[in-house]
This record gives C-alpha cells, structure tokens and sequence, in this order.
C-alpha cells in the first residue's frame, strides 16, 4: 500500500498540492557544525535514580556514579521546502561508571566506547533515505515530555539501520491539503548480540491525517516491527536470506522451526496509534491512544483481545504563558495481555501476550539489555536474576511532564508512579515514584557554553529510596557555512 501511495506522489509533479512550495534554489546556507559535552551523575543509593538514566538513549549508565564525554560532528538539515536536502552526524562517547552490586549487566566494563550517531540522510522531494545509526522516532506528539511509545522510546542504544520513506506528514495529491500521509520501510542490524547473534529487525509504518490545514486533524498511524534471522545457541540458522526476509515482511510462516511452519516467521509485534489533534492560535491540544499486539493477527481498534492495554495521553503546548510551554499526562496500563492463558479453548491461541518476550528470541524487545518500548516496562539490567528477558511487563503508570521557561532558564519536570505485578508466569509486585528536575541555560559569557542541573529521586519499593544529580556541559558552534 504505501508503495502505491509512493508512486502515485512521485508520478504527480504538479507541486501545488504540497503543502510548502518546493523551491529549487534556497538563501538558507548550509552550516557544519560541531558539539562537545561534558556530563557527571552521582547517587546517593545503589543506582542512578530512574528518570536521570531512562529514555536517555543509553547514554547514562545505571551505575550510582558515572562520567561522560562526547564530541559531535554535525550538518543539519537546512530547509524543508528545498527539492533536495542532506544531513549527517558523526560523534562519539566515552564512559566511565562504578561497579553496582545489583545491576548485572553493564557489559561488565567500567569504561566504555561507543557511538550512538553516525549516520547520513537525504531527501529527494517527499522521499527520505537514511543510513546509519540515530536515535529512533517516536511516533507521539512531544518526546521531550512522553514516557515513550509502547513500541520504541530513546531508552535503548538506537541500532544500525537503513530506512526509506515519507518521513513527513505530506500532503496527498489531490486532497487539495486536507489529506496527509506518511510511511517508510527499515531494516535494523541488533549488534549486540546477547543471545541470537546478527538478529534483524524489519520495520514498517504507514499513516494517515484527516483535516491537514483544518484546525482539527485526526490521525491514524500502524507500525509493524519483526525480529528474524540470526544465529540461535538452539536452533542454529534462523534464516538469513531474501525468503526469510519476505516471510518476515509479509507475516508468513516457514523457517525450519515448527513453530514458525504453524505460526508466522520471526517474533512479530505491532502497534496502532490514534490521535486527535486541535491547533489553536497560540495553543494545540493533542489526545492520543497507542495500542501493542503480540500474539496473531493485528487487532484494529475496538477488536483486541487486550483493549484493556495501552497508552493514553494529553498533550498541551501553547506560548501565550511566559513559564509554562508544554504539559503532558500519559497513563499506561500493560496488566492484561488477552487474560493469564495463552490456550483459551484449544484452538485459539492469543492470552498471555507475555509483551516484549520471545521463546527463540530470548533477549526479547530488548537491546544492550534496555527496553525498546516504554521503560515502564522493567529493563533486564535491573534483573538481579541474571534473566536477559523482560521480567516485569505487566504494569500501571501514571506519568506527568512539564517544560518551560523562566527568565532564560528553560526546566522540564517529570512526576511518575507505577505499580508493577511482574509476568503471569512469574508475579510480583512492587511501586515506584520517581522525581525529575531539570534546569538549564546559556551562558554568552561562559564562551557560549550551555549548563543544566538534574535532579532526581526514587521512592518505593522497586528500587528503593535514592537520590542523584546530574551537571551536563555543553559547548557547540559553527566551523564553516557555504
């Protein structure tokens, strides 16, 4: 399908359908640009609390005492509205972090190096190509203020991929602007192969937006992810060549597992989003609901087994009030996942949706031991057990964030509580209330460098009671422009 909507997009040159005239020479220069930062965290407790290190792209070690230096190497995109544009980053970081009793796995390196941006992207009209490693778009209205998506947040390492699509909401051709779309197709490599060795993930999404210049859209978006191929300890190849691949895309069975002849090829997952958003003046008003589906087919709105589950959020952004510019409530409840029993009647097979786990794929929707999706969600490098699965993944949570600024000094805070009840396997229980504030500014006197102040705290029985703080400097600037 959204190849068809591709070509009918790229097939219609008649550019007064878009929503921004598309220019073929524009005054805006292009500018390299570069970064450095400077960051250091300390705990009073045995981890770093849980917002100082979550959605952070792995960057922060959970560790209770941890360092960070980075250099970046950035060309920034420079108009949207130009027929073609490019950007690329490059940077790299160092880490140093405290052993901590508790956490199990930290790669089991006190100091570390790594990369999580190194990556090329070019748009050629409405099509998008990238390459590279970047972090992975969320599909929600404010990442800076959302908990994180059900199917991908910043909480993990972003991974390797390659991608092509419409990355925009671009308006379709003839719908004279009241029309919009988007959708793309990727392959990511997961590296760090914890159990499956050279495991891949495809990905897919198309979506659609009613109303587009009207004050009021309604939107609809559906992402479809599949791990496949790999090495397995077990069972040897998975199936790493174009038939495996068209199994995967197409949700087919086959492989030589039973499993996959019976089922479908590959750990499959799915999620929905449906948003409805108003645009005011000097204010929008964004409500959202994401839904995830495990086991068989996709359920759409309204028919899952597991309507119960989801994510749902209110976003509001206005610049009418000097201290407050955003303010977002989301709540997640992940308890259900179709009933306790995975054998309903003896045919139908689709209770115990056991998210973000996987019988081949044992490190399950996981990568360097983190949470893809939402982090409410208990990452494995919390599980004292040793497990490389997800161990906690039925949970209730109430989230709140708030950013702004005052006098030049711009804050976000963040308010959360959970409750967690562990797998239907394996139940549990504990809580956790975790406390985020952040402040930062520009100093034009400190040689332009920006300064932010994070602090935080968990309360419960999760992780305990502990307390942290966190100081990032940041210099950036401009090497040259053309």
């Amino acid at each position: 399908m959204f190849f068809l909507l591709l070509g009918i997009s790229l097939n219609s040159y008649a550019w007064d359908w878009w929503p921004i005239a598309i220019n073929h020479a524009s005054e805006e220069k292009d500018t390299l640009r570069y970064g450095a930062f400077l960051r250091g965290l300390s705990t009073y407790g045995e981890t770093a609390p849980f917002w100082l290190q979550t959605n952070q792209n792995g960057d922060i070690a959970p560790a209770s005492h941890s360092g960070n230096l980075a250099v970046e190497l950035l060309k920034p995109a420079t108009a949207p509205h130009r027929w073609f544009d490019y950007d690329f980053g490059v940077a790299l970081t160092g880490r140093v972090q405290s052993h901590t009793e508790n956490i199990i796995h930290q790669m089991n390196r006190i100091g570390s190096f790594y990369s999580n941006l190194a990556y090329a992207h070019a748009r050629l009209y409405i099509v998008d190509i990238t390459a590279g490693i970047l972090p992975q778009q969320q599909d929600l209205s404010d990442c800076a203020l959302s908990s994180g998506g059900l199917l991908f947040s910043n909480n993990a390492h972003p991974m390797p991929k390659v991608s092509i699509g419409i990355d925009r909401w671009t308006a379709f051709p003839g719908a004279y602007g009241y029309l919009e779309i988007r959708g793309g197709i990727s392959n990511m490599w997961m590296v760090d192969n914890i159990y499956v060795r050279k495991a891949m993930i495809h990905h897919k999404w198309i979506g659609g937006k009613i109303g587009g210049k009207l004050p009021v859209n309604l939107s609809y978006e559906f992402h479809h992810v599949a791990q496949w191929g790999g090495y397995s300890p077990i069972y040897g190849d998975l199936g790493n060549n174009w038939n495996a691949f068209m199994n995967a895309f197409l949700v087919q069975s086959g492989g030589s597992m039973a499993n996959d002849q019976h089922n479908a090829q590959g750990n499959h997952i799915g999620s929905q989003t449906l948003s409805l958003d108003i645009k005011g003046d000097e204010w929008n008003v964004s409500a959202y609901w994401q839904n995830l589906s495990e086991d068989g087919p996709i359920r759409f709105i309204g028919c899952g087994m597991n309507n119960q589950d989801g994510l749902w959020g209110l976003h509001l952004s206005q610049d009418k009030w000097p201290f407050i510019n955003g303010l977002t409530y989301e709540f997640i409840h992940t308890t259900d996942q179709s009933g306790p029993f995975h054998d309903k009647d003896g045919f139908i097979f689709g209770g115990n949706d056991n998210y973000y786990n996987n019988g081949v794929y044992a490190n399950g929707w996981n990568y360097w031991y983190r949470t893809i999706g939402n982090p409410f969600v208990t990452s494995p490098i919390y599980n004292t057990s040793g497990h490389i699965s997800t161990t906690n993944n039925r949970v209730r949570a109430h989230y709140i964030g708030l950013k702004g600024d005052i006098y030049g000094y711009k804050y976000r805070a963040i308010c959360s509580y959970v409750d967690n009840y562990g797998t239907y396997n394996y139940p549990l229980y504990s809580n956790n209330t975790s406390i985020l504030l952040e402040c930062s500014k520009h100093f034009d006197k400190l040689w332009g460098m920006d300064i932010s102040l994070s602090l935080a705290a968990d309360l419960g029985s999760q992780f305990g009671n502990q307390f942290g703080a966190m100081i990032t400097i940041k210099k950036q600037g401009i090497i040259t422009q053309w």
